[in-house]
């Protein structure tokens, strides 16, 4: 007898009303305290000129970010990035982005008892400044590092170094968007 109560279409609908009351609950709670899905980034500039460092991934990344963030980005290196329209290029960058150090590290941080490697650790390291023109810095000397730690098999190299540039490029892309919030909380130039 009881499972003909548990299908009852009266049973099922006032179930339905139950979640969809629940949801819309939790969602008016969600909005009362402040939750907002994250924006994209508004900077307090227009253009940026990127140096150093300028062709490493998390470069290129980050001024791909940038472009589609609505800024014009321009390199220190002739050719890159420059802007398409010459009045815009006569136009100087409002800041520049010092990138002092971009790279990958991978170590070994477990062996077995014979000496084979059985768990690396893969590390992201970035480096950048922000400054005006004129020399002012707007964002000191900031290093992200990144680490993750991955088992390793000889038996699978192949698909371990696969898994490796898959986590390298996973966290090049949480360096990318750390910057790009980094660069959204200058507010003033």
């Amino acid at each position: 007898m009881a499972p003909a109560v548990l299908k009852s279409p009266a049973r099922r609908a006032a179930l339905r009303g139950l979640a969809a009351a629940g949801s819309a609950g939790l969602l008016a709670g969600l909005t009362g305290c402040g939750f907002a899905l994250r924006q994209a980034p508004k900077f307090a500039f227009e253009s940026v000129q990127v140096a150093g460092f300028e062709n490493t991934s998390v470069s290129r990344s980050l001024q791909q970010a940038l472009v589609s963030s609505g800024l014009r980005v321009v390199n220190s290196s002739a050719g890159a990035r420059a802007p398409v329209d010459p009045a815009q290029a006569a136009v100087p960058p409002q800041v520049v982005l010092i990138v002092t150090l971009d790279r990958h590290e991978r170590v070994v941080s477990g062996q077995t008892d014979t000496g084979q490697v059985r768990e690396l650790t893969l590390r992201a390291r970035f480096r950048f400044r922000l400054t005006t023109p004129a020399g002012k810095i707007l964002i000191e000397d900031t290093e992200l590092l990144l680490e993750r730690d991955i088992s390793f098999s000889e038996t699978a190299a192949l698909a371990k170094a696969a898994e490796e540039n898959l986590m390298f490029r996973d966290m090049d892309g949480d360096i990318v968007q750390q910057v790009l919030r980094r660069l959204a909380a200058v507010k003033t130039l």
